[in-house]
């Protein structure tokens, strides 16, 4: 059973490994959404993630013959980063499976605080299912990321925190992975206040929570395709499942585009860096009416690596049309090139990359290819740049951007 007196315990237990992470009042969000938005930050842990706290608390209930025998976990990441951490601060061993897909930071990172990584499947439930079976071999205390309910009750803290420095809080948004942050979010809200409304985020080709709750009882999907890595997890937890039944008021479905679009808005309006997982609960602000509102929208993580990064931040601006491609024909004598590059500059876009094909006709003198990639101000400016190239002729037509 999750109690109150536990949750409590849990609170002060986990203040020994986690940095405050104050709410952030999110001006941007809230003209967005026209709600009071805020942000809590668990990017900004010393692991990159909320998962700190539930590990710690569950490794501080264990006994000491349980650490001794050494810890075991399964993790997309976050997780095992927080088991890798406590199982540090207490002194004991600490082994995680993960995913052969894991971004390299969280990897490298898990083995700087001790833990010896092994990599196997292709998901989070290949490793889990791996981390069992090495558990019950070796006699190892396997510590599960989210179907345990001391964890669920260490990642609770999170609410404890928010409800300390906003008691108004209308609205709580977290992101669902395997449920345990949700489940000790949603308990503890209820318990304080059961006027607050909870609401639960999964990414739409991923969502578990939703297919267990439709059937009463969890069920594997069959497969957890998505940008959010840390909560593509293919099955619920079965212990997590009826607190969610009972506390949870709501779960929205995001698909990856938005994930993109909403980290952008975190770069460029809040200059923080939080992982796709993290961004579930931004990105379905937009679902909800909060005119009048408070909501806080946990960021669960910020743990990114470098290349993914560069990828989405590519996407977000050509989803965004600050940057397009288009392709002109254009007849093969001197001074082509400078003509377009001028009408370019003079409706104020700006030339990323060119590429010019003499062989896309059998006869060049009639035309060759121009492909320009170019930067803009938005969706408005790049029609005014392309009706600029329309009016002297080129008849432009959009392909592919690439950078």
């Amino acid at each position: 059973m999750l109690t109150l007196e536990k949750f409590e315990e849990a609170s002060e237990v986990v203040k020994k490994v986690t940095n405050p992470t104050k709410l952030l009042y999110s001006e941007y969000l809230s003209e967005q959404t026209g709600g009071k938005i805020y942000l809590k930050p668990e990017n900004m842990q010393f692991t990159g993630a909320y998962k700190v706290r539930g590990a710690y608390y569950k490794i501080s209930t264990l006994t000491e013959e349980e650490r001794n025998r050494g810890l075991i976990t399964a993790s997309a990441g976050n997780h095992a980063q927080g088991v890798a951490y406590a199982a540090q601060k207490f002194g004991c061993k600490a082994i995680v499976v993960m995913p052969t897909v894991t971004p390299l930071i969280k990897v490298n990172r898990t083995k700087s605080y001790g833990a010896e990584v092994i990599l196997h499947g292709d998901v989070y439930d290949d490793a889990c299912a791996y981390a069992m079976k090495l558990a019950e071999e070796e006699g190892y205390t396997f510590v599960h990321p989210f179907n345990d309910l001391d964890v669920a009750t260490g990642q609770g803290s999170i609410t404890m925190e928010i409800i300390q420095e906003l008691p108004t809080v209308d609205y709580i948004l977290a992101p669902i992975g395997g449920g345990g942050l949700i489940t000790g979010v949603s308990t503890l809200a209820k318990m304080l206040n059961p006027k607050i409304k909870v609401i639960g985020v999964e990414p739409a080709n991923a969502a578990s929570m939703t297919a267990a709750l439709k059937a009463g009882e969890p069920v594997e999907l069959d497969s957890a395709d998505t940008i959010a890595d840390g909560t593509a997890v293919k099955k619920v937890g079965d212990k997590n499942l009826p607190y969610v039944q009972e506390n949870v008021d709501d779960i929205l479905l995001v698909e990856d585009h938005e994930l993109v679009t909403a980290f952008l808005d975190m770069v460029e309006n809040h200059k923080m860096v939080v992982e796709n997982s993290g961004l579930l609960s931004v990105a379905a602000l937009k679902q909800l009416d909060l005119k009048g509102k408070k909501a806080v929208a946990i960021l669960s993580g910020g743990n990114m690596d470098v290349i993914t990064m560069s990828s989405i931040v590519q996407l977000g601006l050509i989803q965004r049309d600050r940057i397009f491609s288009v392709a002109v024909q254009l007849p093969d004598k001197p001074g082509e090139l400078a003509r377009v590059a001028s009408i370019i500059a003079a409706a104020k876009g700006n030339v990323i990359k060119l590429e010019h094909n003499q062989f896309v006709s059998t006869n060049r003198h009639a035309a060759v290819e121009l492909r320009i990639t170019m930067e803009a101000f938005g969706t408005g400016h790049k029609k005014e740049i392309l009706a600029a190239l329309e009016k002297e002729g080129l008849k432009p037509h959009e392909i592919d951007a690439t950078l």
